[in-house]
């Protein structure tokens, strides 16, 4: 079975070295050091930084050390972190954290406890062994207690305690390797989010359950707060209304236009149908003149040849075509000379007849 960095189970064994159980993390968490059962017991010999990173042999990690409060555990950590466990080929990384006790006495309040932070430093990936309570200045017995080759910061002094630089003494005996900060973030910098927008934070917990006394905040603001979350609700409401209300209107214009085309549509439909029945060229003019040479046919007889014997110049009839159906009377004479003188005519008449 194949350990860290190569080296099998049973060398890890023989050396006693908690060390090379450092893998195990990438699946649980980071084990305390104060509760491990066996100490590291592998040969320890003084490393040089050349040394280390040319690499060590499998059961002789490069024992790098890091320290801090760690307080709101943030991605900065977390680089820094990894810097240290790259460092060489063949590391394992210690971190210490600091207690409540040291870190509110020489730095102030943290915003997470020490078993919070604690807890937060097992669950790196990078992070091999957690010394908790670590000191806040590295003592030669704390250093040889826990085999430490390198300790790992950023390269800026860090005056506390009364000095200029804790990491002093340390550079001073070639122990220090730098690592690189992470521009944009830090715990100071969440906090003071935090700080700026502590309405918007209060108003928030406020609404999700918290009373008033757990976020500190007096009866004024309390009212105040709550206030601004009604008007806030209102103007969500206010605001699901007015898109709900351009959906709506969108929906209508969309079916509107669909209604208008298919108006269009129907329209031309019904022009093209009206133009073919009522047109110059329509089936109904066609028929409307079949039916009129119909009637006028039905309604106007043949006429009789020339060389008919039935045609007479007979004054009675009419040379127009049409017939007159009621006989034409003539009407009396006025006087008897009158009288007298239209039969003289008739009978003029009946001779040339005859």
């Amino acid at each position: 079975m194949v350990g860290h960095q190569g080296g099998t189970m049973e060398e890890d064994t023989r050396n006693n070295c908690t060390p090379q159980m450092g893998r195990k993390t990438l699946t649980a968490p980071a084990p305390f050091a104060d509760e491990t059962s066996c100490q590291c017991q592998a040969p320890h010999e003084k490393l040089t930084i050349a040394q280390a990173r040319l690499g060590t042999p499998v059961d002789r990690p490069v024992r790098v050390y890091a320290d801090g409060i760690f307080d709101l555990f943030h991605s900065g950590h977390a680089r820094a972190l990894m810097q240290a466990k790259t460092l060489f080929p063949n590391s394992y990384l210690l971190v210490g954290v600091c207690s409540d006790d040291l870190t509110h006495k020489f730095k102030g309040f943290t915003v997470m406890n020490e078993a919070e932070r604690y807890e937060a430093l097992r669950h790196c990936r990078y992070v091999d062994e957690v010394i908790r309570d670590a000191p806040w200045t590295l003592t030669p017995e704390f250093l040889e207690k826990h085999k430490i080759d390198f300790v790992a910061h950023d390269d800026i002094p860090y005056s506390s305690a009364g000095s200029d630089d804790v990491y002093k003494h340390i550079k001073e005996a070639g122990m220090f390797v730098p690592t690189q900060r992470t521009e944009g973030i830090s715990t100071s910098d969440i906090i003071t989010r935090i700080v700026r927008d502590y309405d918007v934070y209060a108003r928030r917990n406020l609404q999700r359950g918290y009373t008033a006394k757990e976020l500190n905040v007096s009866f004024i603001n309390e009212k105040k707060y709550r206030f601004q979350n009604q008007v806030d609700k209102m103007k969500e409401k206010v605001k699901n209304v007015e898109e709900r209300s351009k959906e709506f209107v969108n929906r209508v214009e969309e079916k509107s236009h669909d209604l208008i085309q298919k108006w269009e549509e129907k329209s031309r439909e019904f022009i093209g149908n009206f133009l073919e029945l009522f047109g110059p060229d329509g089936a109904w003019k066609q028929m409307f003149q079949e039916r009129s040479s119909r009637m006028l046919h039905a309604l106007s007889p043949k006429q009789s040849p020339v060389s008919s014997p039935t045609r007479s110049r007979s004054p009675s009839r009419s040379p127009s075509p049409t017939f007159s159906w009621l006989p034409h009377k003539p009407s009396p004479p006025s006087s008897p000379k009158a009288a007298s003188a239209s039969m003289s005519s008739m009978s003029e008449g009946d001779e040339d007849e005859k």
